[in-house]
């Protein structure tokens, strides 16, 4: 059912069966506090919804855990699973989309943006274009699908809660769990020193609580671990959207009105936000916004981040509504984004931190081979093979997460050790960050360890929307001017260096040196025997990320596609994607290019 409560429930045979250790259900459960809301303002939070976990006899979704096997074996599990007696009674449920638009709310914010944009009358500048494009773009629930499931296992120790866990929100984990569990944050430990795959589902959900609880009862460690179909129906997705866009321009092809009006499904017991809206806030330049999301409340699992939450459908339906009024115009669509792309933030002014989005269209339009694209439909073929060609923009908002935090070791040897509470999903966060360390303290690679993964090591926030590598990399920043004031407290008078201060000196070749004289300098090695220290240590510290005040700082791309269509059975093939890609400086190219490949796929 979707919707009611339990008013019957029977384990008495499942709890006799073969290897079963315990049976829990709410009726047995330890008390829980309702997990904290993941958030930018609570680096320690995790929780993905606001609703109890196994405390009373409330059924909220379809899907929802109502019992917990723990058995020797999964096999065991599963067949005693198979022996537990629920009856329920089912109450009115709200799971349909259309029915749910009627009643949809407003939200004054979304994420931290202000939801309603009305910037100089868009609906009167629609009416009074000399050409318009005015569509509903609907994009369906996505659900999430690593290769590795989500899987803990977890033991009580001493008092203290041990997680061996994957996930991409370590210190968010540990402290909703002690939270939870009415823990010190000490008394919780997260291990994660690697994870197969999150695209934001690598969070916390109610299967590390519900392991947690089970292990505490039973006395002994769990091991719990997801099917593909409790997955999808314990762990939210992508939420369904349906976006009116509606574009409006003069013969010349420059946007007069932008109208972005839509609704995603979010129920109320759900912390995330899927901003599609924000996509055409800064995509274009237009001589008038309206812009306005609605929250479609139903009885679901909560909905939570997929890859480019909000951009991604949100970009999809601006995108579509661009090349329908590139068609009505008779213009390339490339030329029409050339005509509209914005010298500076279309919604506030604020100048861009970097803008090359054309350029990227440039190159991307080369190695295509956009030349040889035909404006009309269905005007290449090869047999029974239509072929098309197409274009899109992409935007991605920059963020960086003040509180991350990275501790550098320096010892004696010249050799320096790097460690934070970071997450590793495939993206090379060690290989960075080393590759970072690396230059910035004046070292060679093999000279430099980092070492990340558990919440024992300095507090580092989540893996998500492309946040972790300017977060850790401002910390180990913050880190390496620590270290420069400590070597030169250590180098005293006697030195070359005697007099100068953090700012005037840089990290070179194993040493520090003066920045304008580098005949002044001295090597580590140097240092550490004249102090007669071993090692120095230093923690760094991530700041409040002022650049965001001061510019609008977003990564663009320009994908390009070439495909064919069969006129017999409708087969879509792919033949070439290309993607050109404007986002700062890259750090590693090949992580960077892993990267870009995945989100084109």
């Amino acid at each position: 059912i979707a919707r009611g409560k339990i008013i019957e429930l029977d384990v008495s045979v499942a709890e006799a069966a073969p290897g079963v250790e315990l049976v829990m259900t709410y009726r047995n459960a330890p008390k829980m506090s309702v997990p904290p809301a993941i958030g930018i303002t609570n680096l320690k939070a995790a929780g993905n919804h606001t609703l109890p976990v196994m405390q009373d006899a409330e059924i909220r979704w379809n899907g929802q855990a109502v019992a917990v096997i723990l058995a020797e074996t999964r096999e065991q599990a599963e067949h005693a699973a198979t022996l537990v007696r629920i009856r329920y009674e089912a109450q009115p449920s709200r799971t349909r989309f259309e029915d749910g638009k009627k009643v949809a709310s407003t939200p004054d914010s979304i994420l931290i943006e202000r939801n309603r944009v009305d910037k100089g009358n868009a609906s009167k500048k629609l009416a009074e274009a000399a050409y318009k494009v005015d569509a509903v773009y609907r994009t369906p629930w996505q659900s999430h699908n690593p290769i590795e499931p989500h899987a803990a296992t977890i033991a009580w120790q001493d008092g203290r809660l041990i997680v061996h866990d994957t996930t991409q929100m370590i210190h968010a984990t540990a402290g909703s769990l002690a939270k939870v569990f009415g823990l010190k944050e000490a008394d919780v430990f997260v291990s994660s020193p690697f994870v197969g795959g999150g695209f934001g589902a690598k969070g916390m959900w109610d299967h590390q609580i519900l392991g947690a609880a089970a292990a505490k009862l039973a006395g002994r460690p769990v091991r719990v671990r997801l099917s593909r179909a409790s997955m999808h129906r314990l762990v939210g997705g992508r939420t369904q959207t349906e976006q009116r866009v509606a574009l409006g321009a003069g013969a010349d092809g420059k946007l007069t009105a932008l109208l972005h009006h839509g609704y995603a499904t979010k129920p109320k017991h759900s912390i995330c936000d899927e901003g599609f809206s924000l996509t055409g806030r800064s995509l274009y330049a237009s001589g008038s916004f309206d812009i306005v999301q609605h929250h479609v409340d139903l009885d679901l699992v909560a909905n939570s981040f997929m890859r480019a939450p909000g951009e991604a459908p949100g970009t999809f339906a601006i995108e579509c509504a661009m090349d329908e009024l590139a068609h009505e115009l008779g213009m390339d669509p490339i030329e029409l984004r050339r005509r509209n792309v914005a010298s500076c933030d279309p919604i506030s002014g604020a100048p861009h931190s970097q803008s090359a989005v054309m350029t990227a269209y440039d190159m991307g339009a080369e190695r295509i081979g956009w030349v040889v694209r035909a404006s009309a439909p269905r005007a290449r073929r090869q047999g029974e093979w239509l072929i098309g060609m197409g274009c899109a923009g992409r935007t991605f908002p920059f963020a960086r997460m003040p509180g991350t935090s990275a501790r550098i070791t320096l010892d004696a040897g010249g050799r320096a050790h790097v460690a934070s509470a970071a997450q590793e999903m495939g993206m090379g966060t060690a290989t960075v960050q080393r590759q970072h360390a690396a230059d910035r303290l004046g070292l060679p690679l093999d000279s430099v360890s980092v070492t990340i993964g558990d919440s024992s090591l300095p507090f580092a926030s989540f893996a998500g929307g492309s946040s972790q590598t300017a977060s850790l990399g401002a910390a180990i920043s913050a880190a390496s001017g620590k270290l420069a004031a400590e070597l030169l407290r250590h180098a005293g008078n006697d030195t070359p260096l005697a007099g100068l201060r953090v700012g005037e000196v840089e990290f070179a070749d194993s040493g520090l040196r003066s920045v304008d004289d580098p005949s002044r300098y001295e090597s580590f090695a140097s240092i550490f025997r004249r102090s007669g220290r071993d090692e120095i240590s230093v923690t760094g510290e991530s700041g409040a990320p002022l650049e965001m005040l001061k510019f609008s700082m977003h990564s663009t791309s320009a994908i390009f596609c070439q495909l064919r269509v069969s006129e017999v059975t409708g087969e879509i093939r792919i033949d070439r994607l290309v993607g050109a890609f404007d986002c700062g400086r890259i750090l590693n190219a090949k992580t960077a290019t892993s990267q870009f490949k995945g989100g084109m796929i």
